[in-house]
């Protein structure tokens, strides 16, 4: 999983508090891991969404080939960072009043488990 997080680097949300729902979710989910940005726009970091800096980290970590990896997300930002680090991005689109990818998707589609069903049949020819 990879997160912006703005709000800490803003002040205005703790870095626990992101952390303590990190330790949740890990707790729940089947997680490999979770990369987390925690600047914001102005700090020009490589790792900040839309730049492909916590895809190329998590490529290093687990010895990944990033254009057979998929990046799913339902921000524009998801989807620029996996064309920029050259994965198939899958878009979920939940109609956020917010500007669109300025790359096209491999797929847009309305929820996390039609992206997983849309990975399944193109990798397997389902």
């Amino acid at each position: 999983m990879q997160t912006n997080q703005p709000d800490v680097g803003a002040g205005t949300q703790s870095r626990e508090e992101v952390e303590s729902i990190h330790s949740y979710l890990r707790k729940e989910l089947p997680l490999d891991d979770i990369f987390v940005c925690y600047h914001i726009d102005s700090d020009k970091c490589a790792c900040r969404k839309p730049l492909p800096g916590l895809l190329h980290d998590a490529a290093k970590r687990y010895n990944l080939f990033l254009p057979s990896c998929y990046m799913v997300g339902d921000r524009w930002r998801d989807v620029d960072a996996g064309h920029n680090a050259g994965c198939k991005s899958i878009f979920i689109d939940y109609r956020y009043d917010e500007q669109k990818p300025q790359n096209e998707p491999a797929a847009t589609l309305n929820s996390l488990r039609e992206a997983a069903d849309w990975i399944l049949r193109v990798s397997y020819k389902i």
